[in-house]
């Protein structure tokens, strides 16, 4: 392998940052919250605060006096801590005794001290934010296995994440590694955790866990990078299933030699439904349906049940499209699979939910 590739593949620009250097790179979806509500708490946090200045400087006001010596009314103490809590103190009503010295030292000044944090919330907010995030990605660096990895949220990069959801997978068992923020922030909208950078580098896979994923989607734009990406990948996960999306049939064996399990040429499929549609438009409907989890039929993969075992997969309950033996997939009239034997799976045409 050539110097300047290698070096790309083994970079850890990424990895060997630390978790708050990290944030804005991995983004962990959490609930959102309306901004006119968290301003709305703001201010009533705010008012709470002014309010209960007011109540015990009025409670005590006997310990107080302005500069006329005279009692204070409500309005002098609502006055009187309106400035102490923002700090502007103009000095004419002061507590002269002890006790509302002490009052002012207790709960007058932690008020302040409240009341400042609230006025400057937004930059704490920030600063709090990223702390959030910063525990959250470590929490999930330590804990994230067995997950999948898909490289490329465009067009078919979403459609595969949809399916996966349509067929089970937990939004948060999915990673999703793309260079574009706009098409990140909607994969974060749909619960989905995101690492922002180029899927070609380690680094960047390394991140994104890719070392402990059982699966890894490749459904990037442009075939070169599918195929750079697929053998960075197939580097850090050997054991990994890698499934790889390619635009034209002849970068079929590249793809295949960089590491990819299962190739999908989208523009072949893509001609061929075409080309259906044209004389039987039914089947393309049919064909869509299979394709689509959530509704009507739906081709899925299951193990052999013991009651199974030693009849042949044409004559099961279940429509049988073909059968998985030792990794490799046997059509159903194939005459190494006429008998179901342990360990085989069935690929079969299941009901999806109503």
């Amino acid at each position: 392998m050539p110097g300047p590739l290698r070096r790309r593949l083994r970079s850890d620009d990424l990895t060997g940052k630390p978790d708050h250097a990290l944030v804005g790179v991995v983004r962990i979806p959490e609930m959102q919250q309306s901004p006119v509500r968290a301003i709305s708490r703001r201010v009533l946090f705010a008012l709470g605060a002014l309010f209960a200045a007011v109540f015990i400087v009025y409670l005590d006001r006997d310990g107080y006096r302005d500069v006329q010596d005279n009692e204070l009314s409500f309005l002098d103490c609502l006055y009187y801590a309106t400035v102490s809590l923002s700090t502007t103190g103009y000095g004419d009503i002061t507590p002269f005794a002890p006790e509302a010295r002490l009052i002012n030292v207790l709960v007058i000044t932690p008020l302040r001290v409240m009341f400042l944090i609230v006025l400057v919330g937004t930059t704490l907010e920030v600063l709090t934010e990223r702390s959030r995030q910063a525990l959250k990605i470590q929490r999930w660096r330590s804990k994230v296995r067995n997950h999948t990895v898909v490289v490329g949220y465009g067009t078919k990069g979403k459609t595969a994440v949809n399916a996966m959801i349509g067929d089970g997978t937990k939004p948060s068992e999915i990673v999703v590694v793309d260079s574009n923020q706009t098409v990140l922030d909607s994969a974060a909208a749909n619960g989905l955790v995101t690492v922002r950078g180029d899927a070609t580098r380690s680094d960047v896979l390394r991140l994104a866990g890719a070392q402990h994923a059982s699966a890894i989607v490749i459904a990037t734009n442009r075939d070169d990078t599918a195929v750079l990406a697929t053998l960075t990948a197939r580097e850090l996960a050997p054991r990994a299933k890698i499934v790889a999306s390619i635009r034209e049939a002849e970068n079929t064996h590249l793809i295949r030699q960089s590491g990819a399990n299962s190739v999908v040429v989208s523009s072949e499929t893509a001609g061929r439904l075409l080309g259906l549609a044209t004389s039987t438009p039914a089947v393309v409907e049919v064909i869509e349906d299979l394709l689509t989890p959530d509704a009507g039929y739906a081709i899925a993969e299951r193990d052999v049940e013991h009651d199974e075992l030693g009849a042949s997969p044409q004559h099961l309950v279940d429509i049988v499209l073909g059968v998985v033996r030792s990794g490799r997939l046997h059509r159903v009239d194939d005459s190494e699979v006429d008998a179901i034997e342990s360990g085989d799976r069935l690929l079969y045409v299941r009901k999806g939910p109503a």
